[in-house]
């Protein structure tokens, strides 16, 4: 590996000079929905720019949130007002999510949909655009979707199970049920999110879907 074959002090001079020596964290701010978090980086800038760390396995575990990425995707959407959303998987697939905006802007959206949540059905949602470089975690069984606020948006996704078909369910953008409140025109939606069926037509096979099985009695 190219570590081992560093002098100790040329590797610790690389450190330095991306600013990883400085202890460098990713801030985490936990919403009112229990286990999503808004994610901010800490900069180290200098004449180049700046450098910081967005993602650590450790600081996310000790956080309560799941460190395990199992796919990466991005997604570049060409027309402001564009939305896609609200995504999400059933157990036994249920998914994590860690969003950001890279390129242009979005307001994101997560609800709950934790039956035994406190907040169930009820959502949050947060401004990520390239200028504040910010991300937003999103728990096992919360739907996630967002509305682009710029022309030639891009988001990315570290995804914390493998997507599944069959377990992915769709709620209506518009669904009276939800409340949500898009600030600009819808102008490019697909045909499988604007045509999903509307809350009030399953919510009870969506209660009994993302409720976790209890362990047996007397069993591990």
């Amino acid at each position: 590996m190219l570590v081992e074959k560093l002098e100790r002090g040329e590797f610790q001079a690389i450190v330095r000079s991306h600013g990883l020596e400085c202890n460098a964290i990713v801030i985490f701010t936990e919403t009112k929905l229990n286990g999503a978090f808004i994610i901010d980086l800490e900069r180290r800038e200098d004449v180049r720019g700046f450098f910081a760390r967005a993602f650590c396995q450790d600081e996310f575990e000790s956080h309560g949130l799941k460190r395990v990425i199992a796919q990466g995707n991005v997604a570049h959407n060409t027309l402001k007002g564009t939305v896609r959303g609200m995504h999400f998987q059933v157990p036994p697939a249920a998914e994590t999510k860690l969003v950001r905006c890279p390129r242009g802007a979005v307001l994101d959206i997560i609800v709950d949909l934790r039956p035994e949540s406190p907040t169930y059905l009820q959502h949050i949602q947060v401004v990520l655009d390239e200028d504040n470089q910010r991300a937003i975690y999103v728990p096992e069984r919360c739907a996630h979707g967002y509305q682009t606020l710029r022309d030639n948006s891009d988001t990315s996704y570290q995804v914390g199970e493998f997507y599944s078909p069959p377990d992915e369910r769709v709620l209506r953008w518009d669904d009276p049920m939800l409340g949500l409140e898009w600030p600009l025109p819808v102008t490019v939606i697909s045909d499988k999110d604007k045509g999903a069926p509307l809350l009030e037509t399953w919510h009870e096979r969506l209660k009994r879907e993302m409720t976790l099985c209890q362990p047996t009695a007397g069993r591990p």
